[in-house]
Formats: C-alpha cells, sequence, structure tokens
C-alpha cells in the first residue's frame, strides 16, 4: 500500500484534483516553456540549479550542483522535448538530496521522460534510473503520454490519462494511474522502483 497519511482525506482528494487538471498545460505554463526554464534549488546546503531553454524539439538541459564536498562539476546533457519543471527531495530519508528533473516530449502526446541524480553523501552525484514504462506490460496499458511527475512525501508518483480502444488523444476515457515509486540502491546506482499502482 502507499506510504501516504490517508487520515488526511480531504488533502489528498484536493491533490489529484490538482495533478489531473494540471495533465494539460495551460496557455500561462506555456508561456513559461518558451522563456526557458531556469530555477535553483536547496536542500540539506546541497544546490542545483537547472536551466533548459525550451526552444523546439531538442534541448540542451544544464544542471549546475554547488556544496558537494568532491565533485561540483557541471552535467549537460540533450534531451528531446522541454521541461516544465524539477524538484529537490530527499525521498529515501538518508541526509543527502535527489533532483528530479520532469521532461514532456514535443507534439500533442506530451510523453514524460525523468532525469534524476542522487548526491551520495554529499560528496558527487550518481545518475537514479526510472525504468522504463513500455516494460510494465499491465502499468502500460492505455498510456499514451501527458505523464505528470511530483514528490508525494517519500514517494516519487507518475500519473497519467488511461486511453481506451478508439480514444482520441484529446479525450481519454479510462480513468488515470498513479505509479508510486521508492528510491533504492540497485547493483550499479540508484533506481526508483515501483511499490504500488493505483487506477481511479
Amino acid at each position: 500500500m502507499w506510504n501516504l497519511k490517508f487520515d488526511n482525506i480531504s488533502r489528498l482528494k484536493a491533490y489529484f484534483l490538482v495533478a489531473a487538471v494540471s495533465l494539460y498545460p495551460c496557455t500561462a505554463v506555456a508561456a513559461d516553456q518558451e522563456r526557458g526554464f531556469d530555477q535553483t534549488l536547496n536542500l540539506n546546503g546541497i544546490g542545483f540549479h537547472v536551466t533548459c531553454p525550451n526552444e523546439g524539439s531538442l534541448n540542451q538541459l544544464e544542471i549546475n550542483p554547488s556544496g558537494l564536498e568532491i565533485d561540483n562539476s557541471v552535467i549537460k546533457r540533450e534531451i528531446e522535448g522541454s521541461v516544465p519543471k524539477a524538484e529537490i527531495a530527499d525521498i529515501n530519508g538518508d541526509g543527502s538530496p535527489e533532483i528530479y528533473i520532469y521532461i514532456n516530449s514535443a507534439g500533442s502526446g506530451s510523453y514524460g521522460e525523468l532525469v534524476a541524480y542522487s548526491a551520495n553523501n554529499k560528496k558527487s552525484l550518481s545518475e537514479i534510473y526510472l525504468p522504463p514504462l513500455e516494460e510494465d506490460t499491465e502499468n502500460s496499458r492505455g498510456y499514451m503520454g501527458h505523464d505528470e511527475f511530483s514528490v508525494v512525501e517519500s514517494s516519487l508518483a507518475r500519473r497519467f490519462p488511461i486511453y481506451k480502444e478508439g480514444d482520441i488523444n484529446a479525450k481519454p476515457t479510462g480513468g488515470m494511474r498513479q505509479l508510486q515509486y521508492k528510491l533504492v540502491a540497485g547493483e550499479a546506482g540508484w533506481v526508483l522502483k515501483l511499490v504500488n499502482s493505483t487506477s481511479f
């Protein structure tokens, strides 16, 4: 089951309502993306300055860390799509934060991707791996993009509408699905492990 506080049902309902509404970007969000993404996030003495021009389908994402004891090298990588949002968190509670950068692909599908890094004992960064959704036969059923990622307490949530056969891109009729991930140590680095799937 989810590691969420279900005693506060009204807050949870409000969260789902905001998540559902925000799946389809409004004009204000689009305007922000046209100006590019530029945000600095800080937690537990570690900072990340994240920038992306958000121009066209291919963009250069830049992550400038600060406060790490050993390596504060700038990370630059080309992405397909734009960055609408980034969050800093410590969802595994080890005192060293992670940076989560959400990417929307170009086009009407707005398929979601994630770029994320963890500060290892506040010394250097290691990339966080999110298994591709298409490899999950059950949870990718009815998926046609329009993802939204968000940190929810001690987990990372991914929400998207469910499309039934014959649905057009703008009108999904199968409800919503939310996947909940925990950050765990894998054999070669950090991995976001799926721990719960809920449709509503």
